[in-house]
């Protein structure tokens, strides 16, 4: 999707933004359900496929999925201008916010929700919390930046989540999976032991790579050819390539997983409605509080879409790791992406349509003096 990044007016706006759409960009929601059509139909008209594509894989991490993320998110971190970070970090209102959010409201309300939803199906309430703990450090890239959300502010915040993935996955593993439930009588909970090194590596491959990738391509394209022909010139080729990347994970990940969801419909169903409840909470509540505590659009569409967003890869990892791939648990690891991915294609138009309720003012990001 085409970013501005000049102030617009709130009736220009919408129109600016649907006529300098691409096809690709207009269409993206007819692509991606395509995408998770296709992903699906392989994997349940071709046997074993599923079992193929995930022994293709590292230290736990599935390399056709690893693959398709670093295409997604190398040239959206290709864009990002990280001379411009220090405007992010000294925005404090945004970082206090964001980990509030991120790692005390997203993982409890998950947790209600699973309860609340599932009380009869521990193994899917077990995986749905899995999934609210792993925060979103790589897909909230392409929704922000296709909501044109701030990219300077998504890239430091997907930062701060993934440091705090590695301190705080396995500490609040345990307390949301093993105590909680025990303090609140609602029985034994269900243990969690994920080694530091593998969310680290999580980590470092999903967000290190194409981070590292990104800025070096920034730094050395600017030196060749100057600011203005990268951005002009260099930015517009390989900017395809993020939702290319989109579309062939979203293949790879329903291939995986496609005989499961389609012979237990029902089951998927039950899972899905608590996953519905999360994003809509989670996306809608981020919103609103960052217009009322007075940030930009960007920086509100931002602080949304990284609340919003799961990291679906280590949910499903950390979940056959510890539970085995046919439980249920990773079941619910899986129908999370097949929910996440059109609901925030969704909000993506809602989060467009919203632009135009604020101010001019608010319509470009500028630094916060702390």
């Amino acid at each position: 999707m085409t970013r501005t990044d000049a102030p617009v007016t709130a009736t220009t706006e919408e129109s600016s933004i649907v006529a300098k759409l691409s096809t690709l960009d207009r269409y993206l929601a007819v692509w991606i359900l395509l995408a998770m059509g296709v992903g699906l139909g392989l994997g349940r008209l071709i046997p074993g496929l599923g079992d193929a594509l995930a022994k293709v894989e590292i230290g736990g991490i599935s390399l056709p999925i690893a693959i398709g993320l670093l295409v997604m998110m190398y040239p959206v971190l290709a864009k990002v201008r990280y001379d411009k970070l220090d405007t992010v970090t000294g925005d404090k209102t945004l970082m206090v916010s964001s980990l509030v959010i991120n790692w005390i409201v997203g993982p409890a309300v998950m947790f209600a929700l699973a309860w609340i939803f599932l009380p009869d199906l521990p193994e899917y309430r077990t995986g749905l919390i899995i999934v609210g703990l792993a925060r979103c450090i790589a897909m909230v890239i392409i929704w922000n930046d296709l909501a044109c959300g701030d990219r300077e502010a998504a890239a430091v915040l997907v930062a701060l989540n993934s440091v705090f993935q590695v301190i705080a996955f396995s500490l609040l593993g345990w307390f949301y999976l093993d105590l909680l439930p025990q303090w609140l009588g609602l029985g034994n909970g269900q243990g969690l032991d994920v080694p530091v090194w593998h969310v680290a590596l999580n980590v470092i491959v999903f967000l290190g790579i194409p981070l590292v990738a990104g800025y070096l391509t920034r730094r050395v394209g600017e030196k060749k050819m100057g600011r203005e022909k990268y951005e002009s010139n260099f930015l517009p080729k390989i900017g395809p390539w993020a939702l290319y990347g989109l579309l062939f994970t979203i293949v790879i990940l329903f291939a995986l997983q496609g005989d499961a969801i389609t012979s237990q419909p029902l089951d998927v169903v039950r899972i899905a409605l608590p996953l519905l409840v999360y994003f809509a909470v989670m996306f809608f509540g981020s919103f609103l509080l960052g217009k009322a505590i007075g940030l930009s659009y960007e920086r509100t569409t931002t602080l949304a879409f990284t609340a919003a967003g799961n990291n679906f890869e280590l949910a499903i990892a950390v979940a056959i790791a510890t539970f085995g791939v046919t439980s249920g648990q990773a079941l619910a690891g899986v129908v999370g992406p097949l929910i996440e991915v059109p609901v925030l294609i969704g909000l993506v138009y809602v989060a467009l349509a919203w632009r135009k309720n604020f101010a001019p003012t608010q319509l470009t990001t500028t630094a916060k003096e702390s």
